[in-house]
């Protein structure tokens, strides 16, 4: 049996001719649907939807004092004015930056933080979270 997405089949359904949707047969088993259709000379066509696992993404949120730090940097960095809301959710894009500023605040936060961040680290950050994130990860794994 073909496995097809739930968007294909819906698309499948709605753009069959009208045949087919006397003919649809639509069933739940053991959490996964499956869709029957017959019709065309063939005795059933049959697809089955897979239910896709949710992706889970487990975060130790970095201490708030962590985040005010980063949060005072990137205003420095970005010469932003000193009543700009920046919080943990802002995203350097939305407040101007670009790559070089990125890449100015990131060696901003390792001469504060006296920490050494990985390209591969770097790259990741694209949020104020997630600069602090990183920052409190790579001064846990320097105690160790």
């Amino acid at each position: 049996m073909a496995a097809v997405t739930g968007a294909s089949a819906i698309s499948l359904i709605r753009s069959a001719p009208q045949q087919f949707h006397q003919n649809l047969a639509l069933s739940r088993t053991n959490g996964l649907r499956s869709v029957s259709l017959a019709g065309y000379g063939r005795s059933s066509l049959s697809f089955g939807l897979q239910q896709r696992s949710a992706r889970l993404r487990v975060s130790c949120a970095a201490k708030p004092d962590t985040v005010e730090k980063v949060s005072k940097i990137v205003k420095k960095q970005l010469a932003l004015p000193d009543d700009s809301a920046v919080t943990g959710e802002s995203k350097f894009s939305e407040l101007g930056a670009d790559s070089l500023d990125t890449v100015e605040i990131v060696m901003g936060l390792e001469e504060e933080f006296g920490i050494s961040v990985e390209e591969e680290s770097a790259q990741t950050i694209a949020t104020v979270q997630d600069a602090a994130d990183v920052i409190e990860k790579l001064i846990e794994k320097n105690k160790a």
